[in-house]
């Protein structure tokens, strides 16, 4: 599985900060490795250097193998929690889509 993370202008691309992110998908979707090729990870801040409430967006898209990608948004005060909603949200779509496959093939 491989994991891409984009930041905009606003967001620093730290590297600690991508292996910390990188390491936590890999964490939290570890079971779904064998069905996921890719996954990206695009970062923005929506006010930009200007103040706001919940105006940090993750925007994580799984690509599924033989299938067409899914994507999911969560916007936060912070990138990490930005981040880790957007890896919950995913997490229940692939839970949902792969389970559905899983009971065509019986």
């Amino acid at each position: 599985m491989k994991i891409q993370i984009n930041t905009d202008k606003t967001i620093s691309g730290a590297e600690n900060q991508e292996d910390y992110f990188t390491s936590l998908i890999t964490e939290k979707l570890n079971r779904f490795q064998s069905h996921i090729s890719r996954i990206e990870v695009h970062l923005s801040d929506e006010n930009g250097k200007k103040e706001g409430h919940d105006d940090i967006q993750c925007i994580l898209e799984a690509r599924i193998e033989g299938r067409d990608p899914i994507a999911v948004t969560c916007e936060a005060d912070t990138v990490k929690n930005a981040v880790s909603g957007a890896i919950d949200k995913v997490k229940i779509s692939l839970e949902t889509i792969l389970g559905r496959m899983k009971n065509r093939e019986r």
